[in-house]
């Protein structure tokens, strides 16, 4: 099929579908038709023809290294302004250098009760500087305030630039950034957790089952040096409750549930 038998409809849907997903460029300026390319006969090699010679390997990044040197710098952030500068400047996790346009770190009060962790930024976020101010965002802040929970939760993410295209940010990615999220919490002391997508819940509790088997269930996160834990509840992301708005139910069950725990009347001796 040619690429003129298109309908324009379906073209302009795909594109709106791809600008939605985050992607901003072209790898190329023309389209390719990988079809005609797969059905194209191929020259043979000659068999006395020498093997091409593989291209050579870029060098792994050193992420001890990375992580030592976060974690300095993490150490030295007196406050959460300094904290900011301290990652904005920061060289060691390669997502800088992948196309972001800045460091996302938080947004929120710095005394929150409630620090509210997520994935990564997207492309809005990249754009403002803040996590969680496109559609997904403003899903958050709704729910948020329907809660009872506005004006009373800090907002952050596991790693502080967008991976390009918006992927998933890796394991590697996420232990980098670690140093600069536990001083985050430090700073703000806040009582509860809630930890938004499966990302953000399997790096930060260090879990490997699924979003949908960790959610509504209640965790305990401790710091390296392991002081006093903070409870820890993972959700849905707000990007997946836009997918499927039918499961929009249980991350409102899931922040009923932390409000519920937030606003219980301590007891003598818990």
């Amino acid at each position: 099929m040619s690429f003129a038998a298109i309908d324009p409809r379906a073209a302009e849907s795909l594109l709106a579908f791809w600008a939605e997903a985050g992607v901003d460029q072209a790898y190329a300026d023309e389209p390719v038709d990988r079809l005609a390319e797969a059905l194209r006969p191929r020259l043979a090699t000659p068999a006395h023809a020498p093997a091409p010679a593989a291209p050579a390997a870029a060098p792994a990044p050193d992420i001890a290294e990375a992580i030592a040197d976060a974690r300095r710098l993490a150490a030295e952030a007196k406050d959460l302004a300094d904290l900011a500068a301290a990652i904005a400047a920061f060289e060691g996790c390669p997502l800088k250098r992948e196309g972001a346009r800045q460091a996302v770190f938080a947004r929120g009060a710095p005394d929150a009760p409630v620090m509210i962790i997520g994935e990564a930024p997207g492309a809005e976020e990249d754009q403002q500087g803040a996590p969680f101010v496109g559609r997904a965002g403003k899903l958050l802040d709704r729910m948020v305030a329907a809660a009872g929970l506005e004006g009373r939760v800090f907002i952050t993410n596991t790693v502080y630039w967008r991976p390009p295209g918006n992927r998933t940010p890796s394991p590697q990615e996420q232990m980098i950034c670690a140093p600069f999220l536990e001083r985050a919490i430090e700073l703000v002391s806040p009582k509860l957790l809630l930890l938004v997508g499966g990302a953000s819940a399997k790096s930060v509790l260090q879990r490997s089952e699924g979003i949908l088997t960790l959610r509504g269930r209640w965790f305990d996160w401790r710091p390296e040096g392991g002081q006093q834990a903070i409870p820890a509840l993972p959700t849905l992301h707000p990007a997946f409750l836009l997918r499927q708005p039918a499961a929009k139910k249980k991350a409102w069950a899931d922040l009923l549930t932390l409000t519920e725990r937030l606003d219980r009347p301590e007891r003598p001796g818990a």
